[in-house]
């Protein structure tokens, strides 16, 4: 199917993010998701290291205000233009609404975790989505 940038419209109701119209949602949907994408330095990249990392990213999902998630690494996909892989680690986090979000962000675990780690990551992205 060819598409013409005429006969293709965006599906979105003013204010609404989902591109769902009306702000409907698919199936059980969360209230917000939390991803972040980890680079590691070079020197933090060993096994040893990766292991230590993957416990800290495996200790967050017992923090009681996430509903659910995972982390993983670079799925290997076939190569496309769009695609980015240069990132290490990503966490994918779910929250029932978005004072839980902010509340794991002043977490203890969550600060003990960056506090850990932050040294290891040569950069960090967010994004969060509705």
């Amino acid at each position: 199917m060819k598409f013409s940038q005429r006969s293709v419209k965006c599906n979105v109701s003013a204010g609404q993010g989902n591109g769902l119209a009306d702000g409907a949602r698919l199936g059980e949907t969360p209230a917000m998701e939390h991803h972040v994408y980890f680079w590691l330095k070079d020197e933090c990249k060993s096994a040893a290291d990766r292991a230590v990392f993957e416990q800290g990213l495996t200790s967050l999902f017992e923090i009681g205000l996430v509903s659910g998630g995972r982390w993983a690494v670079p799925a290997a996909v076939m190569p496309r233009p769009v695609i980015d892989q240069s990132w290490d680690y990503a966490l994918t986090m779910q929250f029932a609404s978005v004072a839980d979000h902010d509340a794991y962000q002043v977490h203890p675990q969550h600060n003990a975790f960056v506090e850990t780690f932050k040294g290891w990551w040569a950069q960090v992205q967010v994004r969060d989505l509705a």
